[in-house]
């Protein structure tokens, strides 16, 4: 069952670009502090603790984690999943970028030069998957 939160979470606009680094990392490693997730940016971020806990009490807010005391800080853990937030990030994608229509956000990534021909002979495997 999903919890309030997670729903909110699910049903909100996709994440910023920076609180989508700072869930990558809670994703990636689990329960964490402040201090973790700051240790785990890039070298080239120089955010400040204050700023990285900033942003985590938003994704707080937002619904993305949940707190739990432990000593003098606190643990955050992810409310929602990564796959679930692709998934909802792409219905939102789809439904306000591409119309509503899948094979308009298709054909854009096949017409990019995005694709390399690993990728492309991926995506045919799972077409033909899929049943397509």
């Amino acid at each position: 069952m999903k919890t309030k939160a997670a729903r909110s979470a699910r049903d909100s606009k996709p994440l910023t670009a920076v609180e989508l680094e700072m869930m990558n990392v809670i994703w990636r490693i689990g329960p964490c502090s402040v201090s973790q997730v700051l240790e785990q940016l890039s070298a080239k971020r120089e955010l400040a603790y204050t700023s990285v806990s900033t942003i985590v009490r938003i994704l707080e807010q937002k619904g993305y984690v949940t707190s739990e005391k432990a000593g003098r800080g606190h643990l955050y853990s992810a409310v929602i999943g990564k796959d679930e937030y692709q998934a909802a990030s792409l219905k939102h994608l789809v439904n306000n970028v591409f119309e509503g229509t899948p094979s308009l956000l298709v054909r854009r990534l096949l017409d990019s030069d995005a694709l390399s021909a690993e990728e492309l002979a991926q995506i045919k495997a799972l077409l033909r998957k899929k049943g397509g």
